[in-house]
């Protein structure tokens, strides 16, 4: 008796486009962000290498900047774009909107999101793959610290070992 083959799941994990706050190092947090022409094009030329993989689902954070990217990634596919409030990026609390160098030897306000809180939003995206996604090819689309809190769950790794991502970039995770 042949073992029964495992379905997996294949998540095509992107980094949103640059926005103006990345450009001038302001810590965006949940707040909704803007591409800048540079993030547009980093969306486009992704959409462009992407056009011939098999997509069955387009998901993006609700956050618009997140939500522009992968729009622009999902239209040669046709599709429409999911959005789950489980890709949000880090809620800085105290520190959104302000300067990133400016925070370096700040004291963390108690508002901001914890890592273990991070993680169980990547723990239920993920679950959320598994149980209604099974077999499908997946892109999402988040954000650069809520994505390697995603790969540190994948992995069964610490999150400062995971590299971090670059805007417009793409990893794939296969999800059994």
């Amino acid at each position: 008796m042949e073992a029964a083959e495992k379905i997996v799941t294949t998540l095509f994990l992107v980094r949103h486009g640059e926005t103006e706050d990345n450009v001038n190092q302001i810590m965006q947090g949940q707040t909704q962000g803007r591409l800048t022409k540079h993030g547009v094009e980093q969306a486009r030329e992704l959409a462009e290498r992407m056009h011939r993989e098999q997509i069955d689902v387009f998901f993006a954070s609700d956050l618009q900047r997140s939500i522009d990217t992968c729009r622009i990634i999902a239209q040669p596919h046709g599709k429409t774009v999911q959005t789950t409030p489980l890709l949000r990026e880090r809620d800085w609390g105290g520190f959104t909107g302000l300067y990133i160098p400016d925070l370096k030897d700040r004291v963390w306000p108690d508002d901001i999101e914890t890592i273990a809180q991070m993680k169980e939003r990547a723990r239920q995206f993920l679950n959320l793959l598994r149980e209604e996604y099974a077999g499908c090819h997946v892109l999402a689309v988040g954000h650069g610290i809520m994505n390697k809190a995603i790969q540190s769950v994948h992995y069964g790794k610490p999150m400062n070992e995971v590299e971090k991502m670059t805007n417009g970039e793409v990893r794939i995770l296969i999800i059994e």
